[in-house]
Formats: structure tokens, sequence, C-alpha cells
């Protein structure tokens, strides 16, 4: 099994997106999102870009990743962080989701049982807009992020076990590749690259560190909305 990054943090900095557009504005709604999904266009996901050898996937698992539509019609993600006494990318920046139980009917209903469970959304409040192609994972999961929309307010039941905190980040900010920073890394006598998407809310001094599995899918949000 590959090597674990520890400390994502303290990996070196190789280099930023600035030369990359950001996604427009007009493209970022909750009807925009709609049609997208309904008739995607030609584009190319970023399936393996952290130079590990292709992993045999061993699980499948799914995401959900809500967008949240405010009333001035503004698109926010909510994401998670993971208690720090998990045994499983404890402490990090995730969507909620898990892996595949047996009696799930697809996808959707992991990621919506998933949710569900780590922070009290229920179904019916998330319409499912469509699917990313799936992630694997360097714990060798499988994972499809499944795409949904839902409106504030909603009120969440955070499971105090998994879930440290729920939050939201813009989706205009994480959509602008000025914010996707590349990181390199040597381990097991081989290069290792990842993304991360460090976010501090206005008026804030608390930095979440977006990274990972939760970077890679946001980039494919990013590429498929600008493609």
């Amino acid at each position: 099994m590959a090597t674990l990054i520890l400390d994502p943090q303290s990996v070196p900095v190789i280099g930023m997106d600035e030369h990359l557009p950001p996604v427009p504005p007009e493209r970022l709604t909750a009807p925009a999102l709609r049609q997208r999904f309904a008739h995607p266009p030609p584009w190319q996901p970023e399936t393996r870009a952290d130079g590990r050898e292709a992993i045999q996937a061993k699980a499948d698992a799914s995401v959900l990743v809500p967008l949240v539509e405010h009333a001035d019609g503004s698109l926010h993600v909510l994401l998670t962080q993971r208690t720090a006494h998990l045994k499983a990318h404890a402490g990090q920046i995730s969507f909620p989701g898990g892996r595949a139980e047996p009696g799930d009917a697809d996808a959707v209903y992991t990621a919506l049982r998933e949710a569900q469970e780590e922070v009290g959304l229920e179904p019916a409040w998330v319409q499912v807009i469509g699917a990313l192609p799936a992630y694997t994972t360097i714990t060798a999961f499988r994972v499809t992020p499944v795409v949904g929309l839902l409106s504030a307010p909603y009120e969440l039941r955070v499971d105090p076990f998994e879930v440290a905190e729920a939050f939201e980040v813009p989706l205009g900010w994480l959509m602008t590749p000025a914010h996707h920073r590349h990181h390199r890394i040597e381990l097991d006598g081989a290069p290792r690259q990842f993304l991360s998407m460090p976010w501090t809310a206005a008026g804030s001094q608390r930095e979440y560190f977006i990274w990972g599995a939760t970077a890679a899918m946001l980039r494919n949000l990013y590429r498929f909305l600008a493609a």
C-alpha cells in the first residue's frame, strides 16, 4: 500500500493555475447547472494527476456534492471536516459520503444515505442533477461524486462521531483555478502530486485546507463546468 501523506500543509507548492480562467458566473446558477448535466459537453476529467501508478479499486463508495442555493441565487458547496479520532482520513475536509453497502440500489442511493447519516440531510431536500466520473483514492476506493442541489435555509444534524464541523464555501471561489495549488513530494522513491484549495472565510483567520481526493473531485467539477 502506498505511503499516506500525513502533513499535506507542509508539502511545498510547485505551482498555481492563474493562467486558467474561472468558470463564468452565468454557469454557476442552479438552472445553468441543471442544463449542463442534462446536456454535458465533451470534456476530459483529471482521473490520475498525482503521479501514482494506477490503483486497483477494492470497493465502491459515493459522496454527495451538495450545492446550496441561497436567496440571492448564489451557490455554495457544503463540506465537512472529519473528526480527529477516525482511523481513515482523520481531520480532513471531505464531502458527506462513504462506502457502498450491499443493500444500496446505486451510487445515488449511497450518497444520499451517507449524507443523511453524517450531517442529517434528508434525501427529499436534495435534487440530484448528475454525477462526475468515479475517482480512485489512494486508499483504493472508487468514489462516485453525486451532484445535488438544495435550498437554504436547511437544518443539519451532524453525527459528532464522524463529523467535527460542516461549513460552506462559495462555488465561484472553488471554480477559480487561481486558488488551486499544486504540491509535490517524493514518497517510496517516487514523485507524488496533489491539489489543495485552502479557503478562509471573510473576517475569519481559520483556514480550511481542502486537498487530496476532495480537491481532485472539485477540480473535475471545474473542468466539467469550464468545458
